[in-house]
């Protein structure tokens, strides 16, 4: 999270799939340490890239393992393709948007919360 952060402006906004948004440095990175602690396997893997101006638009596929009583279970694993928007300003992440169905995420978060 720290290095994250050392990448986003000041004010920098991350937006969810849900269309909400999360403005602050500071705030994403309390937010990306507990989103780590609970998924500490995330991962991102692009398969193509776009460009025009400042906005970067990153296709591919998210993925990780909710942790269960400490533990990564196998069972609990997700990868969803996903996109992202990505708006640079003096080379560091201003806006970082993302898109992606989130129900597989969901249904693995719902079944271990209520276990």
């Amino acid at each position: 999270p720290d290095r994250m952060a050392g990448l986003m402006t000041e004010n920098h906004t991350f937006i969810d799939s849900d269309g909400s948004a999360h403005p602050g440095r500071e705030e994403m990175r309390v937010g990306w340490g507990q989103y780590f602690a609970m998924v500490p396997d995330f991962r991102i893997e692009l398969t193509d890239t776009m460009s025009k101006g400042d906005v970067v638009a990153l296709f591919g596929v998210a993925e990780g393992t909710f942790v269960q009583d400490g533990k990564l279970d196998r069972s609990n694993h997700w990868r969803v393709q996903a996109a992202w928007r990505v708006v640079v300003k003096g080379e560091k992440v201003a806006v970082w948007q993302l898109y992606v169905n989130p129900q597989t995420m969901v249904e693995i978060f719902n079944r271990i919360g209520s276990e």
